[in-house]
Formats: structure tokens, sequence, C-alpha cells
């Protein structure tokens, strides 16, 4: 990257970054500057989606609604611009660019200069960007647990299931119950020696074994126990701010991988006598993080095991593998069924209701129906399989009561259908800004037609007709209508 590029992305920054709140005491450094050379995709590992949601703006979410005035530093560094524009402009963000991938430590040392002096002696949480499963009551849980404990360090830590041989995590290494001279640890059991990655484990000799200093005294570890440690370290972390400051600047990269990792923070903190604690979320689907596309595929399936263990008792969904339901669209279910009231909706297989979407009593989706955008609907409505809902942003489709859409139709834009219509198969139907389409109430539309801009009145029936800001009158038959051909000298015989 040239230094036109470079600089070209500290104006980005510049320009995409917000003020911080002074009076805030709490700050989250977001870790976004990995590309993820294993996901295999030109697109930003922390720009794939969990749920329709990239990852980032998950993990950005997730502390800014668990955290009040919380403030934040996205550390950006491959596809930076890319990144930065999908986050957009928030309150309280700073983006922090890392030019050299030189590990997480150097990438918080990067985001610490970003705060400067906008932070007192509070504290400082750090997430990586691809955790996209994280969620509000994890992160509240966490700070909870932090500010409890009066640790001056914690360390978020998972509960690896699988087979040892596959966890690529760095593990948790405790204190043994023993030390390396059978005697017992005492009050040290159990407390956070530290973090040791993956790679560098498999490059410990098999015969020799590794030993740590704690508390002058010196515990024993095979590679093999390393190895089938199962607890592991998730990348979340929380800090005294003025003890991270402190110890940030001396952090080595003397390891296989030649990089500085924030994980050799716990035996800085360890030498100088701060606390060092660790602790496990209570649902283990949230440490998740991927760095391939069957990781990334495992934790879309959770997520939407996630929705669906939510709405299962509430509406009818037909696949419980095979659905999607924007989240907003599930809070507006879920405050829907405290009223009480039945709400007998079904999601067939393949539905797919997007963002802005607004279901009523009694809606119908049927197979593949795919519905998104400011759409509202009313009650009694049936949509059958393949149909395609949606509008442009500004816009409004509006479907009222008792109104039956057949199978293949596809409508798009300024829209609004009258009470008790039915709009049968194959039919397009599409309104714009300046030229909406309306159709009344208990209108029949059908046989392939294709309407755009009209206004049909009441009790009217098309059939097989192509109508262009056209005005129908109300209880008209309108029957194989075609306009005139345009551009008709422009075609020729072969």
């Amino acid at each position: 990257m040239d230094s036109s590029e470079i600089k070209n992305i500290y104006r980005v920054a510049e320009k995409l970054s917000s003020d911080l709140d002074t009076s805030s005491t709490e700050t989250a450094i977001i870790l976004a500057a990995g590309h993820g050379k294993r996901i295999k995709s030109q697109t930003s590992k922390m720009l794939h989606k969990i749920w329709s949601v990239p990852t980032v703006l998950r993990v950005y979410n997730a502390c800014r609604d668990g955290i009040k005035k919380v403030n934040t530093i996205i550390v950006v560094g491959i596809k930076a611009e890319d990144v930065m524009s999908v986050v957009g402009k928030q309150q309280r963000n700073l983006f922090a660019y890392q030019e050299n991938q030189d590990g997480t430590g150097h990438a918080v040392q990067v985001a610490l200069k970003q705060l400067g002096k906008n932070s007192t002696d509070g504290i400082v949480y750090v997430l990586p960007g691809d955790m996209g499963l994280i969620d509000v009551g994890t992160i509240r849980s966490f700070r909870k647990q932090f500010i409890r404990s009066y640790s001056d360090m914690m360390v978020l830590t998972g509960i690896y299931a699988g087979n040892a041989a596959e966890n690529s995590y760095g593990r948790i290494i405790r204190v043994k119950e023993k030390d390396e001279q059978g005697i017992p640890s005492g009050k040290d059991y159990r407390k956070v020696i530290q973090i040791m990655e993956n790679k560098d484990i498999h490059a410990l000799p098999d015969s020799k074994p590794y030993k740590i200093k704690f508390n002058n005294r010196v515990y024993s570890y095979t590679k093999d126990e390393l190895i089938r440690n199962n607890e592991f370290n998730s990348g979340v972390y929380a800090f005294r701010y003025k003890k991270l400051v402190e110890l940030i600047s001396l952090l080595k990269s003397n390891n296989i991988q030649n990089e500085i990792y924030v994980t050799d923070l716990i035996d800085l903190f360890n030498k100088r006598g701060y606390a060092v604690q660790a602790v496990s979320p209570e649902n283990q689907h949230v440490v998740m993080g991927f760095n391939n596309k069957s990781v990334l595929k495992e934790m879309e399936a959770v997520a939407r095991n996630n929705v669906y263990e939510k709405l299962k008792d509430i509406i009818e969904i037909n696949d419980p593998d095979d659905f999607f339901i924007h989240e907003s669209v599930v809070e507006d279910i879920l405050k829907m069924d405290k009223k009480n009231i039945p709400l007998d909706i079904t999601i067939g297989q393949g539905v797919h209701v997007g963002e802005g979407v607004k279901l009523n009593y009694r809606v119908h989706l049927k197979h593949d129906v795919y519905v998104t955008g400011n759409v509202i609907f009313g009650k009694d409505v049936t949509v059958w399989r393949t149909v395609h809902l949606s509008n442009y942003p500004g816009q409004k489709l509006h479907i009222g009561n008792n109104v039956e859409i057949f199978r293949g139709d596809i409508l798009k834009g300024n829209i609004k259908i009258g009470d008790g219509s039915r709009i049968e198969a194959n039919v397009k139907m599409t309104g714009s800004d300046e030229y909406p389409l309306r159709i009344g109430k208990n209108v029949i539309i059908k046989g392939a037609s294709y309407l755009f801009g009209t206004k049909v009145g009441d009790n009217s029936e098309i059939e097989h007709s192509v109508l262009k800001m056209k005005k129908i009158k109300a209880g008209s038959a309108v029957r194989f209508y075609l306009p005139e051909v345009e551009g008709l000298d422009s075609i020729t015989e072969i």
C-alpha cells in the first residue's frame, strides 16, 4: 500500500470518528484489523455476517447496549475503509488504524494512543471483532463480575467441547493443586498464570516439561497436558485503565509468531502482584469466533436456533433449519405476544423476513417467500410461495386485511393494497415515489398482469393486462389491455 492510500485511510478514519464522552470512565476496544486468511474471501473477515449483521457491528452493538455511555475504539487494518464504511459514524466512537499487523497487543497499543487523555482511571474492555454471537447479556455479566471481583485484569474464557487436537485457541494455564515439589498450592490454586497460544504449545519439545514460576513457586506442565486443556481464551478482556497503560508498552514479540500478544499482559500483571481472574459465560456459544467458512456456518446455525427457541411456542415455523426473521421483527413478535392474544402467524420453509417488516395476526407466509423493507401487513393475509415483497428506502408497501397474494408475484415499491383484494399468480406490481400504486378494496388482479403507478378502484378486476400510470374506475373489468408498442421501428426481420 502506498503513502497516498494510507493517508486516505487516516482521512476516512478522522471523518467517521466522533468525540468521546469525557464523563465516561469505560471504553471498549474492538479489534477489527485482521483480514482472516483462512476465511478465503476478498471480503474482510469482520464484515462476514451472522444472521444478516456483520460481526464487527454485532460486537459494537453488544458493547454499546451492554455498557451505558461506553466509549468505543475500533481498530482497523486490512480492508480498513470497507470496515469503517460499514460501521459508519457512531456516537462516542473512534477509528484507530493499525498500519502493520503486529498482533493483538500492538492493536491495543494503537487504540490507547487514540484514547490519550480522554480516559481517567476507569475500565478498558478489549474484544475481537469476529465474535458475532456475543450479546448484551454476556457483556453486562462480564462487566458486573469484573467490578465485583476487584481484580485488575479479567479474561472471558470458553470451554472447548471438541477434539483437543482441533482446538486452535490459546489455553488458560491455571495454578495446579500442587507445585513441582508436590507442595499444595493453597490459596493460589486455580489462579490464572498465563495464556499460551496453540502454535506456541505445539512448538514445545515433546519430552521436556513446560515450567512456570508463580509467587516464587514452580509449576510443571507436559506438552500433552497443555494441548488437552479445554479452557481457552475468548479474546475478551477487562483491565483497570491505569494498570493497562503502565504495562502495555512492556509487551515483547518473543514467540513463534513474532507478534505482540495481549495475552502476555497476564504475566506482567502477575509479576507486579496485580490480581488476574478468569470467568466463563453461561452460554458457551457467545465466545465463538471463526477462521473459516465452516465455523462461520456453525455460528449462523446457532443464531438461527436462538431465534427459533424464542419464537417456537409463539408462532409456527415449519422448518427450524431453513428460515430467516430479522431480530427487529423478532422483538416485535415478542411484544405482540405479551398482549396475550394468539398471533397464529405461520412461517413456511425458506421464508425470509427482513428488517422493517411489520407482521400482523394470522399472517401466513408460504414456502420461499421473500419480504423485506417497510412492508406492513394487515390481518388475515396469506402470501403463497416464491412471492417477493420489498421497497426502496422511504417507501411503504401496505397490505390490507384479508388479502391473498398468489404464487410467483413480485410487488416492489410504493404500493397500497386494499382490504379483501386478491393478487393472483405471476403478477408484477411496482410503484414509485412520483407514481405510487394504489389498489382498492376487493380487487382481483390475475393472469400475468403488470401494473406500474396505477390507481385501481374498488371491486375491479384486472386480467392479462399491462397498466402503466392509469386510473381504473371502481367496479371495472379490464382484460387483455396492452399499451401501444414503443420502439417498433428498431425491430427488423432476420
